[in-house]
């Protein structure tokens, strides 16, 4: 393993060079997309060995100058959601920038949009604009809600997303206040949806040599994401019972207190609870009738919550870990993202590595879960400054310097 791969050994920094060729190498992506989702996505093909293009508008993604930063640098996510691309800064609204950026696309083998249906109409970059110049693209289109619905052209973001799909429902059949999960849920699944859709598409195209479009609405992602194990009884006609999962939306289904800490502590099978509770003391709970086969467990799991967290701040969460591991209860401690990079399994994973960007200094470099024998992703970019690669893309194509003299013009 190089230390150009995206996943370290303990105490190797990340470095850009040479490698081998990742699993789509010989794939051109163009990323024109901005914020979370899409840019996503590109940077996942990106890692994966594909030749990205992120075509910017002459401000730049707004992802530059959001989030944490230095001075004048680039944000915090912005490092980490754009690595291993080129930035070509072009003006979709002036004749020289929007033909650049119909070149880029028509020698493309994936462009991935999340701009909406309308600006996309009156810019002429929709599906049918561009297949006839490149019948191999495969063009995936991710915006908020399905093209052909009322709500197509309607802003989306990820709190609009989670609330319309049931996301906030569920936090308030949890929790009783209907909150928003912490952490942009939404645009990262439909960024991993918009990738397994480019790949089936471009599988698709090695059997038919054909491209096609591909559809990724935000809503309908995460409405199928959400109902998966909570559509319940709902999933029967006529209903049988109410919508949800009782172990995910049982009162006490969160982590528990130890004498020093938090953990996941979770007796999961019948004979996990009966070694728990005679762990305890409280051998005749695991005789309990309410705990005796998985229906009746199922049916009393805020009850089997409750009684385990009376017993768990009696030990500190080094002896659970002990105990739960000599008995096989799933286990782990609570992961403090402070201190993230000292835990002995993302240590040794190397999933945090440390790495220095031309202009930006030394940054943490979150690896790529991905692990390939043959062709192992890799870090051959770091995130490129506003239009750093403009001319290089443009002369690949065959732009003279009157060309992209005129393409700065605008």
């Amino acid at each position: 393993m190089s230390d150009s791969t995206l996943r370290q050994s303990a105490g190797h920094t990340a470095t850009t060079g040479d490698t081998t060729p990742g699993p789509l190498d010989g794939i051109r992506v163009v990323d024109l997309a901005s914020v979370v989702m899409g840019p996503y996505a590109a940077r996942i093909l990106g890692d994966l060995g594909a030749d990205v293009v992120k075509i910017e508008p002459p401000v730049g993604d707004v992802m530059r100058q959001l989030h944490k930063r230095r001075e004048n640098g680039l944000g915090a996510l912005m490092l980490n959601l754009n690595r291993n691309k080129r930035s070509a800064a072009l003006n979709l609204k002036s004749p020289a920038g929007h033909q650049a950026v119909l070149d880029i696309i028509a020698d493309a083998d994936v462009l991935i949009t999340n701009m909406r249906p309308r600006a996309l109409k009156k810019l002429g970059l929709t599906y049918d604009d561009l297949a006839e110049a490149n019948p191999s693209l495969v063009y995936c289109q991710a915006a908020g809600f399905r093209t052909d619905s009322r709500y197509a052209d309607r802003a989306a973001y990820d709190e609009v997303i989670q609330s319309t799909s049931g996301m906030v429902d569920l936090m308030r059949r949890a929790t009783g206040k209907p909150s928003y999960v912490p952490t942009v849920l939404a645009d990262k699944v439909c960024g991993l949806a918009i990738v397994q859709g480019v790949m089936a598409a471009l599988l698709a195209r090695v059997r038919t040599g054909r491209g096609q479009q591909v559809e990724v609405p935000m809503a309908d992602t995460m409405f199928a994401f959400t109902l998966l194990e909570h559509i319940g009884g709902r999933a029967f006609e006529p209903p049988h019972g109410d919508v949800g999962f009782p172990r995910s939306l049982a009162p006490g289904h969160e982590a528990l207190p130890t004498k020093d800490g938090y953990a996941c502590i979770l007796p999961y099978s019948i004979a996990n609870v009966r070694d728990f509770f005679a762990e305890v003391g409280r051998a005749d709970l695991g005789d309990d009738p309410r705990f005796a086969d998985r229906a009746s467990m199922s049916e009393h799991i805020g009850e089997l919550y409750e009684l385990i967290g009376r017993h768990t701040p009696e030990r500190t969460t080094q002896e659970w870990e002990s105990f739960c591991a000599d008995a096989s209860i799933p286990f782990a401690p609570v992961l403090d993202l402070d201190r993230a990079g000292e835990h002995e399994y993302w240590a040794e994973g190397g999933m945090l590595a440390v790495s220095e960007h031309p202009t930006e200094g030394l940054y943490r470099l979150i690896g790529s879960p991905l692990a390939f024998s043959d062709t192992p992703t890799s870090l051959r970019r770091h995130c490129p400054e506003l239009g750093q690669h403009t001319d290089e893309v443009l002369r690949e194509l065959g732009y003279t310097e009157a060309q992209l003299a005129a393409v700065h013009a605008t």
